[in-house]
């Protein structure tokens, strides 16, 4: 008769009847202490697969294949693929084993030198503005490998009407997968009446999630400018730029709404985008909120956007908001003023 058809007798032996353990793979298996093992039938190559006893010992035909080490990718692979890094993620990528840290070292001293450059262009940590000096430190971080470097330079080329230079710059960058270096260059092809190439590296960029590209590459799906046009795709890209915080989008999103351009008309939509716009600080939207506002008789809400627009600049907002000031009491004019000096334009987060 078999141990398990005895009833234990101590709790010794009931401990070892029912007991039950964990093999290495974590499979749960009963321990009997007089059960005798059992013998397969099958061949014996395939008992030489399998772990023999205690030890873990394995025999296999093949030999083992050596595990995956992101350690062992090419430098110059490795540097293409964290050159369009911001400073957060290469010091994470520098923390994932000694070989990246050395690999990546060229990197992070090309981002000292872009934060050294980035305070002598905008004057900030204790230095005043020297461009000369911010586009050296620039130059200095692009020879490294940093795009963000590259961009940087690539702005300030630009800015003294160097374009060539520019474009040559935002071209390496954009060739390492930099969104901000494919937009430049697309707008550098735009300018250039290239509007193919243009919109080829606008997709890129835009795919990439980046606001502005997304933006010019609705604009030229909606122009039909180096694409055809598609009204459908284009409201589709403005909304996506809306959404990660364009403003010139969110109006434009607005529109779409408002007349049905690519989008079914929604007026409710149409209202919060450009109510959004406006308090982005969009001038268009602040002037047609203000008329929204004055045609529901908000006057004083409507003066405040109309003061708004006036100051940005918005000739047409200077008409309503001296004919509202007619009609309001001296209280309510200062209120508004009050209002509008106070104002400060909505940050967008997405």
């Amino acid at each position: 008769m078999d141990s398990t058809d005895i009833a234990p007798s101590s709790p010794s032996a009931a401990g070892l009847s029912t007991l039950r353990f964990r093999d290495r793979r974590g499979h749960p298996h009963s321990f009997n202490k007089k059960k005798k093992p059992s013998i397969s039938s099958a061949p014996k190559s395939t008992h030489d697969c399998r772990r023999r006893d205690r030890g873990g010992d394995t025999f296999s035909s093949t030999p083992p294949r050596p595990p995956a080490s992101f350690s062992d990718l090419p430098f110059d692979v490795l540097a293409r693929v964290a050159a369009p890094f911001d400073v957060p993620n290469l010091w994470a990528a520098s923390m994932v084993c000694r070989a990246w840290r050395e690999s990546l070292r060229p990197l992070r001293e090309a981002m000292i030198l872009l934060r050294w450059g980035k305070r002598f262009r905008h004057g900030h940590g204790g230095v005043r503005p020297n461009p000369q000096r911010a586009l050296e430190y620039f130059l200095k971080g692009a020879a490294l490998g940093s795009a963000p470097a590259m961009v940087d330079a690539g702005v300030m080329y630009g800015e003294m009407g160097e374009k060539e230079k520019a474009m040559a710059l935002y071209e390496k960058a954009a060739e390492v997968g930099h969104p901000v270096g494919q937009s430049n260059l697309g707008t550098c092809y735009l300018e250039a009446d290239l509007p193919e190439k243009a919109v080829t590296w606008f997709r890129q960029a835009a795919e990439s999630g980046y606001a502005r590209a997304q933006y010019n590459l609705a604009l030229c799906l909606h122009r039909g400018r180096g694409v055809e046009c598609n009204l459908q795709d284009a409201a589709k890209w403005y909304l996506k730029a809306a959404e990660g915080g364009n403003i010139r989008a969110m109006y434009n999103t607005s529109l779409c709404y408002s007349l049905g351009e690519g989008k079914p008309r929604n007026i409710p939509r149409a209202r919060m985008w450009l109510k959004l716009a406006a308090d982005c600080g969009h001038k268009k939207a602040q002037f047609e909120h203000g008329l929204e506002l004055f045609i529901s008789g908000n006057m004083i809400k409507a003066l405040v956007y109309f003061e708004l627009a006036k100051r940005a600049g918005e000739t047409a907002a200077s008409n309503m908001r001296d004919l509202i000031l007619q009609s309001l009491s001296q209280t309510s004019r200062d209120c508004a003023m009050l209002s509008v000096d106070k104002w400060r334009p909505l940050q967008f987060h997405h």
